[in-house]
């Protein structure tokens, strides 16, 4: 017999009720069970509601999650720091590097959010954070590889203005689908690889373009950066049982793109 108690102030804080905590600990009580059997089990730790049970720390659902987007929003931090220091502000390019900055904040903090606390709130803010992350990944791309933030000719502020309206248009387009039409993830997931598949390559193609005219190690950092999140991306598609009830394969992911966030401000 299970015998459960209210929960603990700090639980009670990141609004752990009655009802989540005999989820939570039932959830530990059946996978303890299935891990401890013998003989022993195939497939002994299942998922429950379609998620793998974690053990959470300080209330924290997945806490390794949590700390990973902790230390990618560290990286966006700093980096921001790095170009208010090294980037002069008549620099046309320093706005759209900040905004990339303050985008980043806001997605690993929208993780952390939802990592700590699973809600359907939290999973939206979190996703939507997610995909003007990605999209303005390839809004930034296209921006630097063109120079669309150059006045020098006449097209170049009209096909800004058209650029940006272009994406802001397909991201409103992907928000109110999710939100009114249908919560897809596949086509999430789908939308989001495709759109981080075109940045990824115009960022490669530039790469190899300005190393082969100037011969110099560091024209070839932004197509490095892009390999690396590509085989950090690889991790989500190892969908495997936390280790010791902790890491999984989707904190990995997240522990993977820290070090090319990091150097992409270098």
């Amino acid at each position: 017999m299970i015998i459960l108690t209210s929960p603990a102030l700090h639980h009670r804080l990141l609004l752990w009720t009655c009802p989540s905590e005999c989820d939570y600990t039932c959830q530990h009580v059946i996978t303890d069970r299935r891990v401890s059997r013998d003989p022993p089990m195939i497939n002994p730790i299942v998922q429950f509601h379609g998620k793998w049970p974690f053990r959470r720390i300080l209330g924290m659902q997945e806490p390794f999650s949590v700390l990973f987007s902790f230390f990618n929003f560290a990286a966006h931090w700093n980096g921001m720091s790095r170009i208010q220091e090294s980037i002069p502000a008549w620099h046309t390019l320093r706005p759209y590097y900040m905004l990339f900055g303050y985008i980043g904040l806001a997605s690993w903090s929208f993780s952390m959010l939802f990592h700590t606390r699973d809600f359907p709130i939290t999973e939206k803010m979190d996703y939507f954070a997610a995909g003007a992350n990605v999209l303005y990944g390839l809004y930034l791309a296209v921006v630097r590889v063109v120079r669309l933030d150059q006045d020098n000719s006449q097209y170049r502020p009209t096909l800004r203005r058209f650029w940006t309206a272009i994406c802001i248009l397909l991201y409103t387009m992907h928000v109110c689908y999710l939100s009114f039409w249908s919560w897809d993830y596949t086509y999430n997931m789908a939308a989001n690889v495709a759109v981080g598949i075109i940045s990824n390559l115009i960022w490669t193609g530039f790469s190899i373009f300005r190393y082969q005219k100037y011969l110099k190690s560091w024209t070839a950092w932004p197509g490095m950066i892009v390999a690396w999140i590509i085989l950090a991306m690889s991790l989500e598609l190892l969908d495997f049982a936390p280790w010791n009830g902790l890491i999984d394969a989707h904190s990995l992911w997240h522990l993977g793109t820290v070090v090319p966030t990091a150097w992409w401000y270098s």
